[in-house]
């Protein structure tokens, strides 16, 4: 008797204890999936922060005294994506992982030309319309990702993903077709083309919408690793752009423009790194948290870009385009509260051995 009540005795105590142990791993585990997220989101805001703002200049303000407009976006591509494969490759070299391809080539060059295309349609878009109109556009980025997800990924959304959806292309829509009667700019004269800038961001939302899928398609369908996926791709990129250039006859022009104007070569080294550090931030993204969260992730920072750029480049809003604004990132904020709110309670006791993505992911 007296050892049995000696074992209750030192028993019963412990179970406290290891209930408090597993609240522990709980928190834990909720600070690093938190600390993952802020990691993603600090790094996606801060890098495209900085590359909207140089890639506006780039594209929509004349350099020297000649007044001289820069016109190679492939150039601006192949900087962006030679910069950023050597990056990866030496990645890869110092953490002593294998160079050698996890997907078959072609699924790499699939998202590289996909990826090429997106960045140009960006480029050109710029001579046509604003950085604001472009940037508020991005927001409908969220409805090819579901028709992409759709085709590729064989996914379903339901209603409420499809109603934030129209809401936000009717932001988007009023946004564009009710601009400022007048820009001060005295950039944008004899350079605005609504039908053009439209034309092309179309372009833009469609391939960027299935670059990001098909990259989340890589990544859940070949267990690749980031630097990987980006060292392929970005190297198909160069290769891409490269001939681009040449049979366009554009690599000596923009080459002979670097030199001409110091202060582009200047813009373009930090547009390239930034890019750079980016593209790791949204292929870390991806893998993480899948296509669509990236998509809302990049909201607050399409907000901030959008009020950077009418601060910095003296760009006037009309009041439909604040009200356009609203509408679209109001739905956006409303989408992302409502889809976490049910999924709270499952965050306090999340599986052990379970993926880095918490219920609670958007």
């Amino acid at each position: 008797m007296a050892d049995a009540a000696g074992v209750e005795a030192t028993a019963a105590p412990g179970l406290p204890v290891a209930a408090g142990r597993d609240r522990d791993k709980d928190k834990d585990d909720r600070r690093r999936w938190a600390a993952r997220c802020g990691f993603a989101v600090l790094g996606i805001m801060g890098t495209l922060l900085v590359y909207g703002v140089l890639q506006e200049k780039i594209m929509r303000i004349p350099y020297g005294a000649e007044k001289e407009f820069f016109r190679y976006s492939l150039f601006l591509v192949f900087c962006n994506r030679i910069t950023t494969s050597m990056v990866s490759g030496m990645v890869l070299l110092a953490s002593k992982k294998s160079l050698d391809p996890v997907a078959p080539l072609h699924k790499y060059g699939v998202v590289s030309i996909s990826n090429i295309l997106t960045t140009t349609c960006q480029y050109e878009a710029l001579k046509y319309v604003s950085f604001p109109v472009q940037t508020l556009a991005k927001c409908a980025k969220m409805i090819p990702v579901m028709i992409w997800g759709t085709i590729i990924m064989r996914k379903k959304y339901g209603g409420k993903d499809y109603f934030f959806a129209v809401i936000v292309t009717l932001g988007c829509s009023l946004f564009i077709l009710y601009p400022a009667s007048m820009d001060v700019s005295p950039f944008n004269k004899g350079r605005e083309s609504t039908i053009w800038g439209v034309s092309l961001m179309l372009g833009y939302l469609g391939f960027d919408g299935f670059t990001s899928t098909f990259q989340d398609k890589l990544f859940k369908g070949y267990d690749m690793e980031i630097h990987n996926q980006i060292f392929y791709t970005t190297m198909c990129s160069c290769l891409l752009s490269l001939t681009g250039l040449i049979v366009q006859n554009h690599l000596i022009p923009a080459v002979d423009f670097m030199f001409r104007h110091p202060d582009c070569f200047s813009d373009v080294i930090i547009l390239s790194s930034v890019a750079t550090a980016s593209q790791f931030f949204i292929s870390y993204t991806i893998r993480t948290f899948g296509a669509l969260t990236f998509a809302t992730i990049m909201t607050t920072r399409q907000l901030v870009s959008i009020l950077l750029s009418c601060v910095w480049f003296v760009h006037p809003l009309s009041w439909m385009q604040w009200v356009g604004a609203a509408i679209v990132f109001g739905a956006l904020y409303t989408k992302s509260f409502l889809r976490s709110k049910p999924q709270k309670p499952a965050v306090a006791s999340p599986p052990r051995g379970s993926s880095p993505n918490p219920p609670n992911n958007s």
